[in-house]
């Protein structure tokens, strides 16, 4: 497995890391066990770097990965910010975060967190004073270093002359391309580790192609996200068939091809795939290198934009900060 430099002080960490975000539900049932054999084999294919959140089942993601005994030697990310609703809302203020902190740490049985991201900028909480409390709890020895997540390049800058960001995570994939426009480019600036999230799409680019029947209603969100509802459904599973193609007649995996993709953008950049099988995981794992050549011709195949859909309905983007 390839690593990869976190934050300019960091870590080595593996490019591709685990989301842990299926361990609590989000897409679907799950149970202790299978998530226990998905870390297992992501150990075994040589990850170190384990990405969950307070969130993720309301703290079921943090048990799971505090209960595994394989976690000794992995670097571990974890996030807050977000407050479960209903009505759902951020909180960015100090004692909030200190809560969820100590919160964390009791679920993941550890006493300090390789990288605390806040899940969500709350605006009414300026970003410096937010890096203000980040930089105490480094400070304190709580974290190693701290991140932000669905922000603009001007939130970073800001956030980074008061203390160093160390990462900083956002959607990106072949389908979604925005970090690409300013974003991207400043974390590499700064020596930000920039960290992407559904890299295969939300499960467009897995193995077999994606059926709407198989979205649980009231779980799984992509029910109403623009992108898996119809028409926009139908076109982006056309548009994608041609990848599929081209990743069979070289005998890649789809994953493991679209992973090497984002990969190839930046040295600066790794990528968080999120499963709760075992089964998915190994098809990430030996993701090929691709050439100039490679490059060319999946941009040909997926260019910028050809997503039909927003990647976000307009319910699913409260204190998601758009800057374009």
């Amino acid at each position: 497995m390839e690593m990869r430099k976190l934050g300019a002080d960091g870590p080595m960490i593996s490019a591709i890391g685990l989301g842990a975000m299926s361990f609590g539900g989000m897409f679907g049932a799950t149970d202790e066990a299978t998530s226990l054999a998905c870390l297992g084999a992501a150990a075994e294919g040589g990850m170190n770097f384990i990405d969950t959140a307070n969130i993720y089942g309301l703290g079921v993601s943090e048990q799971i990965i505090g209960g595994w005994q394989g976690r000794h030697g992995m670097r571990i990310a974890t996030k807050c910010g977000i407050v479960s609703g209903p009505p759902r809302s951020v909180d960015n203020s100090e004692p909030y975060i200190r809560t969820c902190l100590e919160e964390s740490l009791r679920r993941l049985k550890v006493d300090h967190i390789d990288l605390y991201y806040i899940h969500r900028r709350d605006p009414g909480v300026p970003v410096e004073e937010l890096a203000e409390t980040m930089a105490r709890l480094v400070a304190e020895g709580k974290i190693g270093g701290y991140g932000l997540s669905e922000i603009a390049p001007a939130t970073l800058r800001r956030a980074h002359a008061v203390h160093p960001v160390m990462a900083v995570q956002n959607e990106y994939s072949l389908w979604t391309r925005q970090p690409e426009l300013g974003l991207i480019r400043t974390c590499a600036e700064l020596g930000t580790t920039f960290v992407a999230f559904s890299p295969l799409a939300r499960g467009m680019f897995g193995e077999l192609p994606l059926r709407r029947e198989d979205f649980r209603s009231g779980i799984d969100f992509r029910h109403t996200n623009p992108r898996f509802c119809e028409p926009n459904f139908a076109a982006n599973l056309a548009a994608i068939a041609p990848f599929r193609s081209f990743c069979a007649e070289r005998g890649w995996t789809v994953a493991g091809t679209a992973l090497a993709w984002v990969l190839a953008q930046g040295e600066n950049i790794v990528a968080i795939p999120g499963t709760r099988t075992a089964d998915h995981l190994r098809e990430w794992l030996g993701p090929p290198r691709l050439e100039a050549d490679d490059l060319a011709a999946i941009e040909a195949i997926l260019p910028a934009g050809f997503a039909w859909g927003d990647r976000y309905g307009d319910h699913q983007m409260q204190n998601v900060e758009r800057y374009c």
